[in-house]
């Protein structure tokens, strides 16, 4: 197929991310129910996890120009500006919707992939002529190139496989927007914005890659994290003539309906906190209603901008609220045994490091001090910032495709329990649904996922006719709380670390690697291998 010219606009008139992913924040619905929250901001959605790095790559490409587009037929063929990244971009004609025919379904957009072939395989005729397997990485709620980087597992063991390593884009993110800026502009145009419709992209990308390679039998193994990996495994589920197996880290597909105690989450994060030291957990929570007092007048908000060194005075008390909730629960995401910078550049262990920080002041210590100085770690660990943009409302395209997501399909309920350290709250089906249809004028369907790809009783049920997948967890991470954690068959395993993190499993490997987390790798791959063995056995 033919790439389109590069002048063309987007399709139609024009009328626009974690584990992964996240539901509505019971954080900000508390507070921006207080006086002096911001009344435009009545339940916004948290963050996905990977949002705030996001942001930071997003403002760093502004500006550059766009690739040129190339469909996947063109193969070998790389957009411009790639040459120093371990992968080359390329663009595919992607049809807007898989499952009408209506006259604007088979309109295009293209979607954004990556590709490193440097240890593929590749096929050629006679005796050992097969393929290579092909790796591919199902895109989350965000730019794909970073995910890319951050996935370098998958390049480690390219080379014991022979693998070509395919990442393709979740259409509206990143590069893949069908209706370019006005993609996130109403419920026209990100109606089109559904996991069904992403998984349908991913196959038909997939397919259409392997024809123009000539590889129509090379194993495909897809790789996800977080909603990637929620998408992995549905993947494998729902296309299993396409994929032989999936990896899925860290992919809470058990976080909807009433599968998983709503309270989980957040109980999982203060248990973190809790089992480094019971003085830290107790100081985040009572800094709460510290906060609230402090912030219940302009003079409070103004006494608490100094504090917090925010670089403008900020408006809402609830804002410095979201800073630190942000803070506690992406740090006990990324509790991560060696030095990252997955969201920022954070020491190891760093859940550790916080309450150290906090442990270390006298206990008549202003406890919002305590509380600044823990969650400065993690937005300031390399002392680089001069201030700290609490309200700054940056690039808010970034956020706007999941936020039509988790007001749709990705219902995830979420309450605070009593013994969280967190403020309790409640979630409510139709509080929710009032409030979407008041944000995007439609209701979500609230029990569609489980509809869909099922949840419920998954044991039972997949081990009927599922095989070949991979749940891997770490029990750091608050989102393996809703995930699988037991084996259900003899191919669908669940791995799970003891003081693992967020799809800690798919970073690169380093010399501090713990022992427990090369041996969860190690097992990864030779089920993997065992996989791509018993597929050409059953093809020869």
């Amino acid at each position: 197929m033919a790439a389109a010219d590069s002048s063309a606009p987007p399709l139609l008139a024009f009328l626009p991310l974690l584990l992964l992913l996240a539901a509505f924040s019971p954080a900000t619905a508390t507070a921006a129910r207080s006086s002096n929250s911001n009344p435009k901001a009545p339940f916004r959605a948290v963050a996905p996890l990977h949002l705030q790095a996001l942001r930071q790559q997003q403002r760093a490409r502004a500006g550059s120009s766009a690739a040129k587009h190339v469909a996947a037929a063109d193969g070998a063929r790389a957009s411009d500006g790639t040459a120093a990244k371990p992968f080359t971009a390329h663009y595919f004609p992607q049809e807007l919707d898989h499952f009408t025919f209506t006259p604007n379904a088979s309109m295009l957009f293209y979607q954004k992939y990556l590709v490193n072939d440097t240890f593929w395989r590749r096929p050629s005729g006679g005796k050992g002529g097969a393929a290579g397997p092909m790796f591919v990485y199902t895109g989350n709620e965000g730019d794909i190139e970073w995910f890319a980087t951050n996935t370098g597992f998958m390049f480690d063991i390219a080379p014991k496989f022979g693998a070509l390593l395919v990442f393709i884009e979740h259409r509206f993110y990143g590069e893949s927007k069908p209706f370019g800026n006005d993609s996130y502009k109403s419920a026209e145009t990100l109606g089109y914005l559904t996991s069904t419709q992403a998984l349908a992209d991913f196959a038909v990308l997939i397919r259409s890659l392997k024809h123009n390679l000539s590889a129509e039998d090379a194993p495909v193994v897809v790789f996800g994290g977080s909603y990637g990996g929620m998408l992995a495994s549905w993947f494998r589920l729902k296309y299993p003539h396409v994929a032989i197996g999936a990896l899925a880290s860290s992919a809470p597909i058990l976080q909807f309906d009433y599968i998983t105690p709503w309270s989980s989450f957040y109980d999982a994060v203060s248990q973190d906190y809790k089992s480094e030291s019971l003085n830290c957990f107790s100081v985040i929570k009572a800094t709460w209603d510290v906060l609230d007092e402090r912030g219940a007048n302009d003079k409070g908000l103004l006494e608490l901008s100094k504090l917090f060194r925010a670089c403008k005075t900020v408006k809402y008390a609830y804002s410095i609220r979201n800073w630190l909730w942000t803070a506690f629960t992406y740090t006990a995401m990324v509790d991560y045994p060696t030095p990252a910078n997955f969201l920022e550049n954070l020491p190891a262990y760093p859940v550790k490091e916080m309450c150290k920080i906090i442990d270390g002041y006298p206990a008549n210590t202003n406890i919002l001090e305590k509380a600044f100085a823990a969650a400065s770690l993690y937005y300031n660990y390399t002392g680089n910032l001069t201030c700290n943009p609490i309200e700054d409302e940056d690039d808010p395209h970034g956020l706007g495709g999941w936020q039509w997501q988790a007001c749709t399909e990705m219902i995830m309920p979420m309450t605070v329990s009593n013994e969280s350290m967190f403020p309790p709250s409640s979630f409510s089906y139709d509080e929710r649904s009032e409030e979407c249809l008041e944000s995007w004028g439609v209701r979500p369907r609230p029990h569609w996922v489980t509809t869909e790809y099922g949840g419920y009783k998954i044991d039972k049920v997949l081990k009927r006719f599922g095989s070949n997948i991979i749940f891997s967890n770490g029990m750091r991470d608050p989102w393996s709380r809703g995930g699988v954690l037991k084996n259900i068959s003899s191919s669908i395993i669940a791995l799970v670390t003891e003081k693992g993190a967020h799809h800690l499993d798919f970073r690169s490997a380093t010399v501090g690697d713990p022992d427990w987390v090369i041996e969860q790798r190690r097992q990864e791959v030779e089920i993997i291998q065992g996989w791509i063995d018993q597929y050409h056995q059953d093809m020869a």
